[in-house]
């Protein structure tokens, strides 16, 4: 486990102040003006969706893990829809290291398994 000092010089998060809606297959699942966007050092920015705002129906839990050093112990998800599955799409960190626990409660997602577009309205509702 990273320090808190080490952490916030490799992560920042902030919360997102436009909309954020996530395709699956061009299907919205989830959508929020609650996301948090977190931007870790050499990665492409992440979205955290809180769970509440998230089609869970759509979601199928795995037995994957993974730790970071910085943010601990990430669970997953299979985001299956429409006939179609992204393995391990989504994950969380249920209970995160201190320096990034806003995270906790939120569900991120693979950029390969969905569409994140941020300041547009969903075009479709499936939920």
């Amino acid at each position: 486990m990273k320090s808190l000092e080490e952490t916030r010089d490799h992560i920042k998060i902030e919360r997102e102040t436009q909309p954020v809606t996530v395709y699956f297959n061009d299907v919205v699942f989830a959508s929020t003006n609650e996301a948090l966007r977190l931007d870790e050092e050499g990665y492409d920015p992440v979205y955290y969706i809180p769970r509440d705002r998230i089609e869970m129906a759509y979601l199928i839990e795995t037995d994957k893990r993974t730790t970071c050093p910085y943010k601990g112990e990430a669970r997953y998800w299979t985001i299956s829809a429409m006939g179609r599955a992204a393995q391990n799409g989504a994950w969380s960190y249920e209970n995160p290291h201190e320096g990034v626990k806003d995270i906790a409660g939120y569900i991120a997602f693979a950029k390969d398994a969905v569409r994140v577009e941020v300041d547009a309205p969903p075009t479709e509702q499936s939920w």
